[in-house]
């Protein structure tokens, strides 16, 4: 995609206003080797200015040997940092034909370039508007006993049940849900109570910053997205704003956002791997890893940008990491024989590539283990953008959908989800972004509920308390005559919702 891009084509949330204008992301133990102090996130050195990232992929276990450095440094390249458990090297080099030349060195399983632009900045814009309550609103709002002020507003939990659960158990201090993505503002009251510092850092070279706050988006970037799920996963329930699904967790923020709103591989490995070198039990991706919408395998770049982050995921999910997903916004079937990919790669000149996506995976939600969330409405049906497909949606939850298609019962007047905002308000946005995280929340009640539970066995319980949902169909979401999806498979096992809506009374019940 062209810049100005805008953060609903590669961060999976949708603005409310995009929506109405339509009809509408310490360093890890001994297992990482690093050089040099971790730049911030908005360095960039002189070198750096015509540099560009690079992963190589080697052997796990042992890191690179004398050979892959030599001919790493022969060819160019400086490591930043080697994930020596999980095989993967970040390298820094201007040489162009790095990738290529590196790819011939015995030991070397696979490398890539993980993007076009160079190290320096690029500019962007974001479009589309998201709704702020003001302070009047905010004010004004009128709760039952027992709830937070906002939680009225918050058709999205009875409809996973969460307002039931909670008067079984908020959650477990002792579980930690960390939030990949464009940093999180701690300082919210709704978020400071709850805020794990030691399992939070700043990913975005690939290398981990651990300078205070460096998890928190900076005044001058456009980035309250982290900010927003972390709210949906575990606001506090503690008399001021509004409540999370698990609002007695404990939520981290691991930045993996650039200033200008790209997520490159390097800094989701350095995200998976810190999260499980720091005992995090779920983690949340609300985007897509850029620059390429859809990795193909069979192109020698992405293959390895796809080992790296199936590396890092799989290592978080083997020390005991459920790993969440959000499908995204496209409307595609991700199921489908064939699609058109026409924003990759977004950071240099995209072109219509016409992609098959069993063949050409979006990382993290098409990668194996991940939890893969479709978004769902207020009533209850799949969401107009939400991204589909038989086998690859792994269960549904409310990720919010035009107030003209699926308008909520009162007391609630917004068709969006509500969640935190860097400065200590609230907003509603809409997209699978904010369905991941509900499924992240009940995955932390699971956990809370199930504190030996393995992640395969939390993935488990999930699935299997998963409301099942029939397919939508037909599925004419504007009412215009015109089929706008076709779900397959059965009530259990579909397209849309894959086992079902989530629930959260059923996660803390069985």
């Amino acid at each position: 995609m062209t810049a100005p891009r805008t953060c609903s084509r590669r961060l999976v949330a949708l603005p409310l206003g995009m929506l109405m204008a339509t009809a509408l992301a310490i360093l890890p133990d001994v297992t990482a080797s690093a050089a040099g102090a971790a730049p911030t996130a908005t360095s960039a050195t002189a070198a750096d200015a015509t540099s560009l990232s690079y992963i190589v992929n080697v052997a796990t276990g042992k890191g690179p040997s004398t050979t892959v450095k030599k001919a790493i440094a022969d060819a160019g390249g400086t490591i930043l940092i080697s994930y020596d458990r999980i095989g993967v090297i970040v390298v820094h080099s201007s040489n162009r034909d790095f990738a290529r030349t590196v790819r011939r060195v015995p030991g070397v399983q696979s490398a890539g370039v993980t993007r076009n632009a160079p190290l320096a900045a690029q500019s962007t814009t974001e479009a589309g508007a998201t709704r702020v309550l003001g302070a009047e609103e905010v004010a004004s709002a009128q709760a039952a006993e027992g709830q937070d002020p906002l939680e009225p507003s918050q058709w999205d939990l009875p409809a996973i049940k969460a307002d039931k659960a909670h008067e079984k158990t908020l959650g477990s201090r002792d579980v930690t849900v960390a939030v990949i993505d464009t940093g999180v503002d701690d300082t919210h009251p709704d978020l400071a109570p709850n805020f794990d510092r030691e399992a939070s850092v700043n990913c975005v070279s690939g290398k981990p910053n651990t300078a205070d706050g460096a998890w928190r988006p900076s005044a001058s970037e456009n980035a309250a997205h982290g900010t927003h799920v972390a709210g949906v996963i575990a606001a506090a329930k503690n008399g001021i704003g509004m409540t999370g699904v698990a609002p007695g967790v404990r939520v981290a923020g691991i930045k993996v956002a650039t200033p200008e709103d790209y997520i490159y591989t390097e800094a989701v490995v350095c995200g998976f791997v810190w999260a499980a070198e720091h005992h995090v039990d779920v983690t949340n991706s609300s985007y897509y890893t850029d620059p390429w919408n859809f990795n193909c395998l069979d192109d020698p770049d992405q293959r390895a940008l796809v080992d790296a982050v199936t590396r890092a995921s799989r290592y978080a999910e083997r020390k005991g990491t459920v790993n969440v997903a959000a499908a995204g916004n496209e409307r595609r079937d991700l199921d489908a024989d064939s699609l058109t990919d026409p924003a990759s790669p977004n950071d240099g000149t995209p072109g219509d590539r016409v992609i098959d996506p069993h063949k050409c995976l979006v990382l993290p939600p098409q990668l194996p283990g991940v939890v893969t969330v479709a978004a769902t409405g207020a009533k209850g049906i799949k969401s107009s953008f939400s991204n589909y497909g038989l086998n690859v949606i792994d269960v549904a939850a409310p990720g919010g959908d035009s107030i003209l298609y699926q308008p909520p019962a009162a007391p609630a007047v917004d068709a969006g989800i509500l969640g935190t905002m860097p400065g200590g308000t609230w907003a509603y946005k809409s997209g699978t972004s904010m369905a991941s995280p509900h499924v992240a929340g009940v995955a932390a009640l699971i956990k809370s509920t199930h504190p030996h539970a393995t992640a395969g066995q939390v993935k488990a319980l999930l699935y299997a308390g998963a409301d099942a949902t029939p397919c939508t169909d037909p599925y004419d979401i504007d009412s215009d005559g015109k089929i706008d999806a076709v779900c397959k498979g059965p009530k259990n096992h579909n397209g849309f919702y894959g086992r079902g809506i989530v629930n959260a009374l059923k996660a803390v019940t069985r």
